[in-house]
């Protein structure tokens, strides 16, 4: 077919007068241009290359700090995912520069609608403020899923909006960490608990997972105040409370950022041996303090895998899957024991 449309081309050039040869060889382009689309004369390879990018789904994972070890391992396990099954979708990976960063994170949801992503699987900094700008994607036909921060259910339901949740029971996981911290204390012992972001549900379920512990046991709660996830406010925390509790016997903080900066503080003051810590994630920096007798415990919640459990559960739903719940584990890690 090819041959015989050169020969055709060069055939009808050749005829055509001087004045009228070019005109006449431009319009044969546009014919021949027309019968190759309809025949199937395009290069093979480049179509079916084009074929493949056009029906790959836009997956935009949007995160919270990538200052956190958490969300660093989190957007790595992410990109291997992509590595190792890029032929089934693109991958664009996103995070803000800290975890209090609200509008910059709803201007990248924003962003990511503009560009027409098929997928959102987003952590958000915060479980309210979030849900507006997702629901405006979720009506623009976006697939979201919400992993890590669960979006608080009551705006949800206000907003007629259901996001699935992939991720762990945070309040099952921080009760796990206290549990094994207050067979380490005394029933009556002083405790006090760093949390998260006040609107953050995550930071809401550990700060609940702790208390259900240390109720439990019989220990005195006499200070509960959110560190923002901050390693540097939960060092000034700590040293307010090391001040105003001498008998202060440990420390519980909802994220092992937090818990980095506690540590400090009690190596400073000389109070590692006196007052125990306890944080959640099991960061790398984390399982340092752990084989130092410095972390009495954390929790794992597979941040390195957590991302990929949204990613594929939101291709599921793209491929016409139910979008429901899905819980992940959370696991008790010692430096005696681990998963």
């Amino acid at each position: 077919m090819s041959f015989y449309l050169n020969f055709l081309l060069i055939s009808t050039v050749r005829r055509c007068t001087a004045r009228s040869r070019l005109r006449s060889a431009f319009s044969l382009f546009a014919l021949i241009s027309v019968f190759c689309a309809l025949l199937g004369c395009s290069d093979s390879a480049t179509e079916s290359t084009g074929q493949s990018e056009l029906q790959r789904p836009k997956v935009a994972l949007i995160m919270k700090s990538l200052a956190n070890e958490f969300f660093v391992a989190m957007a790595d396990g992410a990109r291997q995912h992509h590595a190792e099954h890029s032929s089934q979708y693109d991958l664009i990976v996103n995070g803000i520069k800290d975890e209090s960063d609200l509008t910059q994170q709803v201007a990248l949801v924003e962003q990511m609608m503009a560009i027409g992503v098929d997928v959102i699987v987003i952590a958000p900094a915060d479980s309210k403020a979030l849900v507006p700008v997702l629901k405006r994607a979720v009506n623009a036909g976006i697939v979201v899923v919400n992993i890590d921060n669960q979006l608080d259910q009551s705006v949800l339901q206000q907003a007629n909006l259901s996001v699935p949740f992939v991720g762990p029971d945070n309040r099952a996981g921080a009760k796990k960490v206290g549990d094994y911290l207050a067979k380490q204390l005394q029933p009556g012992s002083e405790v006090a608990i760093i949390a998260g972001i006040a609107t953050a549900f995550n930071g809401q379920q550990r700060q609940a997972g702790f208390e259900d512990s240390m109720q439990q046991a019989g220990m005195k709660v006499v200070s509960v105040q959110n560190g923002d996830w901050q390693q540097a406010k939960a060092s000034t925390i700590t040293s307010a409370l090391v001040n105003e509790y001498p008998n202060l016997a440990a420390v519980l903080c909802a994220n092992d950022s937090m818990a980095l900066g506690a540590a400090a503080v009690l190596k400073q003051a000389g109070k590692s041996e006196q007052i125990k810590l306890v944080g959640f994630d099991n960061i790398a920096a984390a399982k340092e303090l752990l084989a130092n007798d410095r972390l009495v415990a954390t929790a794992e919640q597979y941040g390195g895998q957590l991302a990929v459990f949204g990613i594929d559960f939101a291709l599921e739903i793209l491929a016409g899957g139910q979008p429901k719940d899905k819980k992940t584990p959370v696991d008790l890690i010692t430096k005696a024991a681990t998963p």
